[in-house]
């Protein structure tokens, strides 16, 4: 038997894939050769899914802790107790503190509409319970909001454009270790192709060029290609005439971003600026593919606000294959409001932010959070300012029940651990954010063990809590028939994927002048905000690594093997002057925290500038990872996470 289903994990191609069934277990996966992204290939994390699956450590008992927080020791129970003792617990917390107490912590280990975080699986259940909002800020938010404030929506151009494109400026992306589909198009195209990324990454090796700005600094970069572009007369001015607000003032904003300017800003050399204005200037269509990497520091949000901006000044917008693509979100028609069913709040919450964990569990009061949620998260993996999470989730007054898979290092914090399904074993509903498709997940095979879909585990606690609300029970089929109302959900179901309409081009008015932005209390004109990490040293990149998705394949023994230890890319001048060699097991650290690694001594980054990547489990990394050393701070717009606006020390250990 064969089962049409979707990757739920975080990133931007959503692939279709099919599942082999023989006698009711998961034999093979392989990617959909009938998805016109997919294309029948599976990146080199999701080949080796169905090892998670099968994997001897996979959860698939609820546990209760019987040793101290962060120890990891726990013993097998039912869930009857396990619902028990939940419901006791809330029914407590709610007695004496409010729902408010209670906080569902959402990752993204699931981006599933059903199951995951899109549709905040659960959601029902805890509006029921007045539990305050999580605001999922560790991702996108700040460049989805500053292309809001540009184009109105996050959604840009169909990335499968790219392949009429003559020019294609990949910038902070790095798509053949993370999101590799995109590379298809971009060869079909047989376009120039520029990395513009601090690192030279899998990616920018297999460019026609590279450039290696000053991590933080892209707007600058983009607004000296745009001086160039306007000093050689090449705006489009019918373009700016008929579908821009506040060309004079951004013009103006412009003109003070000479190529000289920029070069000091930038590090960059003044010819390679000019150069590429030059290039973009007589290059039409023009697209630009950006990811997430690039907006994780202080001025985030403005950097995809003014990236936006460039190809509204050569009319790109208007041409097939011009324009920038971020994200695809913005074009789906989904009824989340339906599907997450606000109107059960008793009244208005409060929000907590993803990426403000240490703070909200420790500072916090009024009320302070007494119940923690994690669901699809691993939260002493992938948040900001590790050392100050894993304090929080220590406090022995916090109830903490973690959906899992594996023995992650958050589990080792929970009082109640319960074993969550898998994509193969429970249904779903996908949205891409690098393309158009809605992909549906259906279950292939019966769970392990005792493990229930996340969605069946709040249908039960419902149940236990006497909840009466008709909503909370409604099933899988009818919460994706709720979200998928404006979608032929048969034809879906029958294909396995479905391509939707985008919506219009957003060149109807680009504003370089945000009224949205100035109400928010930003410039309302695009510009650029320089990162602000008040520390010395050099600035920490912390990128997507090639065999771990976040933390997702951290228990895999084979990809960690592939991996090899922590390293920290450091340019040969920079390991000089501290006495570095190739080879050399180092400390990285600042006032926050530290972690140890092994040093990469190349010319892969640029002075001033180390790389690392993200994804490790502490547990398997000495006690800590690169995460112990990013700050709790926020960027431009949004709340987003700083992740590459983070300096450090990196010292021989000897």
């Amino acid at each position: 038997m064969k089962v049409l289903g979707a990757c739920p994990l975080d990133c931007p191609d959503a692939c279709a894939w099919v599942v082999d069934v023989q006698d009711g277990r998961a034999t093979g996966l392989r990617g959909n050769r009938e998805h016109p992204v997919t294309r029948g290939a599976l990146c080199v994390k999701v080949n080796r899914y169905l090892d998670q699956v099968h994997s001897p450590e996979r959860l698939t008992r609820p546990l209760r802790r019987v040793g101290r927080k962060g120890e990891g020791r726990f013993e097998p129970i039912t869930w009857d107790e396990a619902l028990d003792e939940i419901a006791t617990r809330l029914t407590g917390i709610l007695a004496e503190y409010g729902g408010e107490a209670v906080w569902p912590f959402h990752g993204t280990g699931s981006l599933g509409y059903i199951q995951g975080l899109e549709g905040f699986s659960g959601r029902r259940f805890f509006n029921a319970l007045g539990a305050s909002l999580h605001d999922p800020t560790i991702c996108s938010v700040a460049g989805s909001t500053g292309l809001k404030y540009t184009l109105g929506t996050a959604g840009g151009m169909d990335p499968e454009q790219l392949a009429q494109s003559r020019l294609i400026l990949l910038w902070g992306t790095n798509p053949l270790s993370s999101g590799h589909h995109v590379w298809k198009f971009i060869q079909d195209s047989g376009a120039y192709t520029v990395a513009i990324d601090p690192v030279r990454t899998r990616t920018a090796e297999r460019c026609d060029e590279h450039l290696a700005p000053l991590p933080g600094t892209d707007a600058a970069l983009a607004l000296g290609l745009m001086h160039v572009i306007v000093g050689l007369g090449a705006e489009d001015t019918e373009f700016l005439e008929t579908h821009t607000e506040g060309w004079p003032e951004f013009r103006e904003r412009i003109a003070q971003y000479p190529p000289e300017r920029v070069a000091e800003i930038t590090g960059l050399p003044v010819e390679r600026i000019v150069t590429l204005g030059e290039r973009i200037a007589r290059t039409r269509p023009t697209a630009i593919r950006a990811s997430q990497g690039m907006q994780r520091h202080a001025g985030g949000g403005m950097a995809l606000r003014t990236l936006a901006c460039l190809p509204g000044v050569t009319g790109d917008w208007a041409i097939p294959g011009g324009g920038l693509h971020y994200s695809t979100s913005g074009h789906f028609r989904l009824d989340t409001p339906a599907l997450m069913r606000f109107d059960l709040l008793p009244h208005p919450v409060r929000t907590l932010s993803m990426t403000r964990m240490g703070e909200v569990l420790l500072d916090t009061d009024g009320p302070p959070v007494k119940a923690l949620f994690v669901i699809a998260a691993n939260p002493v993996g992938s948040n900001p300012d590790q050392r100050r999470v894993i304090e929080g989730l220590s406090r022995e007054d916090l109830f903490t029940v973690v959906l899992e898979h594996f023995p992650t290092d958050t589990v080792d914090y929970a009082d109640i651990v319960l074993p969550a399904t898998m994509q193969p074993e429970h249904l779903d509903v996908l949205a891409a954010y690098g393309n158009l498709y809605l992909v549906w997940n259906e279950p292939a095979v019966t769970p392990p063990g005792e493990c229930l879909p996340t969605t069946e585990t709040f249908r039960r606690l419902a149940r236990r809590l006497r909840l009466t609300e008709p909503a909370l029970y409604e099933s899988d089929v009818d919460l994706a028939n709720q979200l998928l109302k404006q979608y032929d959900v048969d034809r879906l179901r029958a294909d396995g994927f479905l391509k939707i309409d985008p919506s219009p081009v957003p060149v109807d008015k680009l504003r370089f002048v945000s009224d949205r932005a100035a109400r928010a209390g930003h410039d309302p004109l695009a510009g650029y905000t320089p990162p602000s990490d008040p520390g010395d040293g050099l600035v920490l990149i912390s990128a997507a690594s090639h065999y771990f998705l976040n933390t997702s394949f951290g228990v895999d023994p084979e990809l960690r093997r592939r991996a090899g230890e922590p390293t920290v890319t450091i340019h040969p001048r920079d390991a000089a002057a501290r006495g570095i060699a190739d080879g050399d097991p180092v400390t990285v650290r600042n006032d926050r925290g530290s972690f140890e690694a092994v040093a990469d001594v190349s010319d892969r980054v640029r002075p001033g500038v180390a790389a690392t990547t993200k994804g490790r489990w502490a547990k398997h990394s000495g006690g800590s990872t690169v995460n112990a050393t990013v700050a709790e701070r926020d960027s431009d717009f949004g709340g987003g996470a700083v992740f590459h606006d983070n300096r450090v020390s990196i010292t021989p250990r000897r």
